[in-house]
């Protein structure tokens, strides 16, 4: 039958946010599962912003479903840990790390004070309890908001302190020895800073420690996220939220999800949402909410609430795809030369949007209208064209049920690569529209790319793809052709390049070379 987690199915534990004090952490102590049971009937189809219902189950129930995953409680998950014997616990199994019990005045007339420390300290001492019971090698990490923040500190500074040598040496990546992946949704790895007051409401906020929010100060950021031992050789002063050591855990084991729809944020009468500015979920701000080189999507969604993003579709594909994915494919712009003749004050904007087929969402969206497009430099002569610039990283299951058309399980998978790119002049911080066309781009199409996963006895993925503009018929009715199949540019074993130039007629604009490539990468779990 092979080993506990052989299948790609390691435990998951899930880590919920922030809750402040009080009523609030009563509120999310009364919730059996801290809020990964809760669902949605609200999503965002289109770019016009229009809801549309759509059930969306939690992402629990859709574990259970889609994956067989089991949710053994029993009354008290820690205490049931505790009393079965090792190795007997299914492996795909949720657990819930419920830091904030002790702090609920529900189960207690003297509460204790809630303490991030001690919740990272915890949560190591859950997961060593999980892979006894279970006899899986490692864990997945799925965390919302400050979760995620807990998960770094247990991987950054909890793990390897606890496992320091008899002489204090320290191995920052000792965290990999009991984490396969970490999955954060809208979590602040930046810190949580404010587009008003000009940094006096961060101070006030670090100084006093109004409700615990200091945690996400630099200050308590550094104190918790750097182990003491390692505080000479990385100093408060060269600490940033947004990067991790480059000897720990790795960071391509990290996903992060970022929300960019700050509108539907209701916590205090919207007042958040105002404080942190358009240009985020409501409360982590867009440049905030991703760890520096590690893989990210961008969705639509706000940090909770009705368009929440932990109860969404967006959240739950990427996170299965991470999660379960045994393909790294990476997309990215070669060979564009946009703005060689333009002047210096127009700016290029690309929007990018990443659909699947069978999904009533994006898994990946980043528009100008939502304040978060891709930066087009102005290429000058003598610069380097064949210098990629990265768009996005998916992942894919050669294991997963192909969709259904027309009644019959299709053979390959199909993505849609949506670009838009716009251009307007600035000058002196300021737009001039003497000569713009609101909501006109300068070029628009869309990649349809099938993907044929690689066999049951591994190997490589093969690939077909057709710009939309080039396409005759409805999309739903183009079949590749031999002249669509994208050859292997790349010799290299267990690894495979292609690339796909833009139209013909869009290279005076784009560029004589320009085009997109993809790379895809076999992965596996380390164990």
């Amino acid at each position: 039958m092979g080993n506990p987690g052989d299948d790609g199915r390691l435990p998951v534990i899930y880590v919920r946010g922030f809750a402040g004090n009080g009523s609030a952490i009563n509120s999310a102590v009364d919730d059996p599962f801290y809020g990964f049971s809760q669902g949605s009937v609200h999503v965002r189809a289109d770019s016009s912003g229009r809801a549309k219902f759509h059930q969306f189950e939690s992402p629990m129930l859709r574990l259970i479903t889609d994956h067989k995953y089991e949710v053994p409680v029993h009354g008290d998950q820690w205490a049931y840990l505790q009393s079965v014997d090792a190795g007997s616990v299914n492996a795909a199994s949720v657990w819930i790390h419920r830091f904030y019990d002790d702090a609920a005045a529900t189960f207690s007339e003297d509460p204790e004070n809630f303490s991030f420390e001690r919740a990272a300290a915890d949560l190591f001492d859950l997961i060593k309890l999980v892979l006894e019971k279970t006899g899986a090698p490692k864990v997945f990490l799925v965390a919302h908001s400050m979760g995620g923040l807990i998960c770094r500190s247990l991987l950054q500074r909890v793990i390897p302190e606890q496992l320091a040598a008899a002489g204090g040496a320290i191995d920052p990546a000792a965290g990999a020895n009991y984490v396969a992946r970490v999955f954060t949704y809208a979590t602040p790895h930046g810190g949580i800073s404010f587009a008003v007051g000009f940094g006096l409401l961060e101070r006030i906020r670090d100084a006093t420690g109004f409700q615990g929010a200091d945690i996400f100060g630099p200050d308590r950021m550094y104190e918790y996220l750097t182990a003491p031992a390692l505080r000479g050789q990385r100093t408060r002063e060269d600490f940033s939220g947004t990067s991790m050591p480059d000897d720990g855990f790795p960071v391509d084991e990290l996903f992060c999800l970022v929300g960019s729809n700050p509108e539907d944020y209701d916590v205090a009468f919207g007042l958040s949402s105002k404080a942190v500015g358009a240009r985020s979920d409501g409360l982590v701000q867009i440049e905030n909410a991703a760890v520096r080189g590690a893989p990210l999507a961008v969705v639509h969604r706000s940090h909770s609430g009705r368009y929440g993003i932990v109860n969404s579709e967006e959240g739950y594909q990427n996170l299965q795809r991470f999660l379960f994915g045994d393909l790294k494919i990476e997309v990215e712009l070669t060979g564009f030369t946009v703005g060689r003749d333009a002047p210096s004050d127009i700016e290029f904007q690309l929007d990018v949007g990443l659909a699947i087929r069978g999904l009533p969402v994006l898994v990946h969206e980043q528009s100008a209208a939502h304040f978060c497009p891709v930066q087009i430099e102005h290429w000058k002569e003598g610069n380097p064209i064949d210098t990629p610039v990265p768009l996005l990283t998916t992942f894919l299951s050669s294991h997963a049920p192909r969709p259904r058309v027309a009644g019959k399980e299709v053979p390959r998978l199909r993505h849609a690569l949506k670009l838009r790119l716009m251009s307007i002049k600035e000058r002196q911080g300021r737009f001039f529209f003497d000569d713009h066309m609101e909501q006109t781009e300068d070029w628009m199409d869309a990649l349809l790319v099938d993907i044929e996963p690689p066999g049951p006895d591994g190997g490589l993925p093969r690939a077909w793809a057709a710009w939309t503009s080039t396409v005759p018929s409805a999309i739903r009715d183009w079949n590749p052709e031999d002249k669509d199949f994208i050859a292997d540019t790349e010799a290299t074993p267990r690894f495979w390049r292609g690339r796909i130039g833009v139209p013909e007629f869009s290279r005076e604009l784009l560029g004589a070379n320009a085009g997109i490539r993809l790379t895809v990468t076999p992965r596996t779990v380390s164990v």
